[in-house]
């Protein structure tokens, strides 16, 4: 089927997440306008269809939000992918945004790990703490049970520089879930 639907209720967070690895429907909000930006841009380049509806303590900041949105989207993925069998498995790209470059490469292994290589110019882009990017894509990262690399190699600007990761990500996600003939992409038989 490709799809799943996660709910997560915390004391901090409420958080749905409807995600379809074929396409469809986008739909973002968690209150954080640039995060909403961040993963519209991550549904599209990445073809697939997602509705986000998050409400968390933002009168704290946006820590808590950020994070269980990356931990909700991670198990949706890892639903959604099954098996993991008749997939790609890997996929890496490289998006240029205006004067930034981002890398994503992504392994669908079953062994979550993130390698995060970014100094952001700015510390805030809106209301989003631009350190959140790291946190989200750890937590998207370990629950979908993949794993990540992921580096900006220049840039100036830190909305083009997470914009680029986010799309870069997105693409690398892309090409790993793409539909092959093939069982499961491993030399052992499982992942």
């Amino acid at each position: 089927m490709r799809t799943s639907v996660q709910k997560r209720k915390t004391k901090e967070t409420d958080i749905a997440v409807s995600l379809s690895l074929d396409g469809g429907e986008v739909s973002i909000s968690t209150g954080i306008g640039f995060f909403d930006h961040m993963l519209n841009a991550f549904a599209v380049h990445g073809g697939f269809g997602l509705t986000v509806e998050a409400v968390g303590d933002l009168e704290v900041d946006g820590h808590h939000t950020v994070e269980d949105v990356g931990i909700v989207l991670g198990k949706a993925f890892a639903e959604a992918l099954g098996d993991k069998s008749g997939i790609a498995r890997f996929g890496t790209f490289f998006v240029p945004m205006d004067e930034a470059l981002a890398f994503a490469s992504v392994d669908i292994s079953g062994r979550p790990y993130l390698v995060f290589q970014a100094e952001f110019q700015q510390e805030r882009v809106g209301e989003f703490d631009t350190c959140l990017t790291e946190e989200f894509l750890r937590a998207f990262a370990v629950n979908a049970g993949i794993t990540l690399h992921t580096r900006i190699e220049y840039g100036k600007n830190a909305h083009h520089e997470i914009e680029g990761m986010f799309k870069a990500v997105a693409h690398a996600m892309r090409l790993a879930v793409a539909k092959t003939s093939a069982g499961v992409l491993s030399t052992k038989g499982s992942l």
